[in-house]
């Protein structure tokens, strides 16, 4: 998807670390303006080239009082005045836009975390209303904002008199210490939207049916006419949506495997592929591999560990699918199709100031980083620039069945890092997929299902006592969770 084809203004967020940077662009796409994380660090001809009407600075956990804090290019505040770019400032992001054009940041006498109320001072563009409003907001800063710039003016203040909002109606700079996104600042939706729509005058023009056009024509544009495409299928609704997507673009030169390997939930492997054939009518084709995996596995108790032998494994996987499918058609495959998100993307990028290349590993993942470069295969992926949701939204419109779209995700390395051993160790994957499917159904029967993002059972390295019939007994424990999430980016 090209940013430069959205029929709605682009509003990117220059992001500097903070935990709650992509929480803002999705609650700007929830009101149909199309907006990009981008790195706080990224050289002004980055930003330019989107020609923004709207560009957030995010907050960070950074002073700018410390060496190498991160900041935006210079030229931006200039580039932003002489083309009427409206700038906003959260938390961090309000300390950077203060002290670059001139005024004084300084280490605050009462740091302010969690909620906390403000009381509007000054009726003005950025919160509406009204002199002595009061809301309830969401506070994260040690720093505050202490002499303004020539030209600005405090609209709010907190309960304790640090600055809360500030404005430079005629240069178009809008600053909050707190953070809007959230949903412990109530008001916070209706800050955003007010500010977009009757401060900057956004055009909201983006809607799914228009991602899916430009998507398809992207696609067209890359495969030539004789290029055929793999796509592995994991049986979630990503890679599925993705398939379902190349497919309606291209027909029958996409060629699906869906692996099984031995890691999969109860009856996985028949439900999938009942849907892939009789539903979606995707091009199919299923690899049995479970002994090459669990023979791979065997003694590794390391999560790590065990996503990167599975990962190498994939990869052996779907090179003998390719150079198998050279061999059936004469000629080789082009391109290799992966169902990468936006939060996918996110969680492989390093935070802005840390001086690294690379971020903690959360987990090496499964659809970032690429593929071995003797696989010479282009990537396509049609999903890179949304989120969970929206990938629901776009399976809904490519009639993909409500009820694969509800399925719960689950993890690229299957049942070996929900059994935290050796998975290959007694009978603890047939423990775990009978639990497994006993809870999910019991969650369906109690007619839940749907409100909840992932349910799922894990089976525990550990024994404990207990009775059954008459009989004392000694052994393993299987932990249950269950999780909602509206995006996949925080959850409860």
């Amino acid at each position: 998807m090209d940013p430069k084809a959205v029929k709605s203004d682009l509003v990117p967020i220059l992001d500097f670390g903070s935990q709650y940077t992509h929480l803002i662009t999705r609650r700007i796409r929830s009101l149909s303006v199309f907006s990009l994380c981008i790195s706080g660090t990224s050289p002004l001809s980055t930003i330019t080239s989107l020609n923004p009407k709207v560009v957030i600075l995010s907050g960070g956990p950074h002073s700018v009082h410390a060496d190498n804090s991160p900041s935006f290019a210079d030229g931006f505040v200039e580039w932003a005045q002489s083309n009427g770019v409206f700038v906003l400032g959260i938390c961090y992001g309000l300390h950077l836009l203060v002290q670059r054009l001139g005024g004084e940041v300084r280490v605050g006498e009462k740091q302010e975390y969690g909620r906390m109320e403000i009381e509007v001072e000054k009726s003005c563009g950025i919160l509406g209303g009204k002199v002595g409003d009061r809301q309830v907001v969401w506070m994260s800063h040690g720093d505050e904002a202490a002499t303004l710039p020539n030209g600005f003016e405090v609209v709010a203040r907190s309960q304790q008199g640090a600055v809360a909002a500030v404005e430079d109606k005629y240069r178009r700079f809008f600053g909050l210490q707190y953070h809007p996104e959230v949903t412990h600042s109530p008001e916070g939706m209706e800050t955003l939207r007010s500010f977009l729509f009757e401060v900057c005058g956004v055009n909201a023009g983006w809607k799914m049916e228009d991602v899916m056009d430009e998507e398809i024509k992207v696609i067209n544009n890359m495969v030539g006419p004789d290029d055929h495409v793999i796509c592995a299928l994991s049986g979630g609704v990503d890679s599925t949506v993705a398939a379902t997507l190349v497919h309606k673009a291209i027909g029958d030169r996409l060629h699906c495997v869906f692996v099984d390997n031995g890691l999969l939930r109860y009856k996985e492997r028949e439900r999938v592929m009942e849907t892939f054939e009789r539903d979606l009518h995707l091009p199919v084709t299923c690899v049995d591999v479970t002994e090459q995996f669990l023979s791979k596995l065997k003694g590794v108790v390391d999560p790590e560990l065990k996503r990167k032998i599975i990962g190498k494994e994939f990869i052996c996987v779907f090179d003998a699918f390719a150079k198998e499918l050279e061999n059936n058609l004469g000629k080789k495959p082009v391109f290799f199709v992966q169902g990468t998100l936006y939060p996918d993307v996110i969680e492989s990028c390093p935070p802005p100031g840390t001086g690294r290349t690379h971020s903690h590993t959360i987990k090496s993942h499964h659809n970032v980083g690429g593929l071995p470069k003797d696989m010479k295969l282009k990537l396509i992926e049609p999903l890179k620039l949304l989120f969970k949701d929206e990938v629901l939204q776009l399976g809904r419109i490519l009639t993909v069945p409500y009820s694969f779209l509800k399925r719960h995700p689950f993890p690229g390395p299957g049942l070996a890092v929900r059994v935290l051993g050796d998975v290959t160790e007694g009978n603890a994957l047939d423990t775990l997929r009978q639990v497994d499917e006993i809870f999910i159904q019991l969650i369906k029967d109690a007619g839940i299902y749907d409100s909840i993002w992932q349910a799922f059972a894990v089976f525990l390295p550990v024994k404990s006592v207990g009775v059954q019939g008459d009989q004392r007994t000694h052994s393993h424990v299987v932990a249950l969770r269950a999780v909602t999430s509206q995006d996949g980016m925080t959850a409860d």
